[in-house]
């Protein structure tokens, strides 16, 4: 039996008078690359920040590497990117990665092996705001990778990426799992889901499916997982 990286039991959060997550259970293999997909709107953002320890929750709870989330022990373990890239845009690439290691207390070398390991070498030198969004999205990217991270949580890491770059992000991806990295990475974009060894599709705060593409296809008798993902909501109705 795999160890479990995550562990999420009724979790519920609340915005004012709406409800975000009515009460989400879902548990996240160590080691796995785990999608988690579903529209706009559906609660992703909400259920990555509770498991990163930022967001406030009404109830439930959410472990995280044997540890409560939030614990400042899993401060040095987690590498998180936030959809809008956290990069400052008045400092170079490499000002940016420098600061960040300084921070994560990394040896300055980080620096070189993150920026080849997002393919942004040629860019150290340019100031962020001079970027494109997916070139800042790198940048983030990278600094999320800085410490080598545990579990890596990703959200929405490919968008305003051409074809070639999101092949390589997902192969740079799977060589982390390899190593022993967790990911957790969302998506609205079903075609990413074959990529992934597990997948939780969600939608409007409801976990409809929890299994491996191949299961998730088996379940639903049918070959794409966009046609998967919609027999599920028909389901759901």
């Amino acid at each position: 039996m795999s160890a479990v990286a995550i562990d999420v039991v009724d979790l519920r959060v609340e915005r004012g008078d709406s409800v975000v997550l009515p009460g989400l259970s879902c548990v996240v293999d160590a080691g796995s690359v785990t999608g988690l997909l579903g529209p706009s709107g559906s609660g992703k953002s909400t259920l990555l920040r509770a498991i990163v320890g930022v967001q406030k929750v009404a109830s439930g709870s959410v472990q995280v590497l044997g540890r409560p989330a939030g614990s400042a022990e899993l401060r040095s373990r987690i590498g998180y990117m936030t959809q809008a890239p956290s990069v400052y845009g008045d400092l170079t690439v490499h000002e940016n990665l420098v600061f960040f290691a300084r921070v994560l207390d990394e040896p300055e070398a980080a620096v070189d092996r993150v920026l080849a390991e997002v393919s942004m070498e040629e860019f150290r030198g340019r100031l962020v705001n001079r970027l494109s969004g997916g070139e800042r999205a790198r940048v983030s990217l990278a600094a999320a990778l800085l410490a080598e991270p545990d579990l890596l949580v990703l959200d929405e890491p490919t968008v305003g990426l051409d074809p070639v770059l999101r092949r390589d992000l997902w192969q740079l991806f799977h060589g982390l799992a390899e190593r022993g990295t967790t990911l957790l990475v969302s998506s609205h974009v079903m075609d990413e889901a074959d990529r992934c060894h597990a997948l939780l599709l969600l939608r409007d705060g409801q976990l409809l499916a929890q299994a491996t593409p191949g299961e998730l296809r088996e379940r639903a008798g049918k070959a794409s997982l966009e046609d998967v993902f919609l027999s599920l909501i028909e389901e759901d109705e």
